[in-house]
């Protein structure tokens, strides 16, 4: 049987999608903004893949008062965790390229989705234990409130308006799930059925 050998711009979309990984380690990935009339100017809280930035002070500031338990960067094992995950996904796209099999591809795609499946569960996770632990002698106390923000959206947490986007390393990480999956329709949509 005839062995398949990946198109060239498949191959140039592996290149673009390894590119992507190592993009996303030095831009935020998400962020959560908080607007209120006191902030006209509006507070944003970034994630990096390494890191929280943004105007985690002012924030952490504000969150004591209701009670929520300040954001820290060496709090969350995540952070020195997905550095090494984006790495390694970019080195096997890079692989790929020379694999040029697209079965292999298709695996790593399914370990791509259940890694945004993974994060997304985590986020929340983080997002409602931020939100719903709250210290019970806090200086402000609403009965039955809780200020998990949204995992992405909008909602409103007392006089703050909170957005939770993807940010410019998010639509990075977005931008190669669309290559990956471009790829495995050009590989195995539009080739012969012999070629595995």
């Amino acid at each position: 049987m005839k062995k398949h050998h990946i198109s060239g711009l498949s191959k140039a979309l592996l290149l673009l999608i390894s590119l992507l990984f190592v993009g996303a380690l030095f831009v935020p990935m998400w962020q959560i903004q908080l607007e209120a009339p006191q902030y006209p100017e509006g507070l944003v809280l970034r994630l990096y893949a390494n890191k929280i930035g943004g105007d985690v002070d002012i924030i952490n500031g504000l969150n004591h008062y209701i009670g929520m338990a300040t954001l820290h960067t060496e709090n969350f094992p995540e952070f020195r965790i997905l550095p090494y995950v984006f790495g390694l996904f970019s080195l096997v796209s890079a692989a790929l390229i020379f694999l040029s099999n697209r079965k292999y591809i298709l695996i790593f795609g399914l370990v791509y989705v259940l890694f945004i499946a993974l994060a997304a569960v985590d986020f929340y996770r983080w997002n409602y234990q931020y939100g719903h632990n709250l210290d019970p002698n806090a200086a402000i106390k609403v009965p039955g409130m809780a200020y998990q923000p949204p995992l992405i959206g909008y909602k409103q947490l007392l006089n703050f308006a909170a957005y939770s986007i993807p940010d410019t390393g998010g639509w990075m990480l977005t931008l190669a799930f669309v290559f990956i999956t471009l790829v495995l329709v050009k590989e195995y949509k539009f080739t012969p059925k012999q070629a595995l």
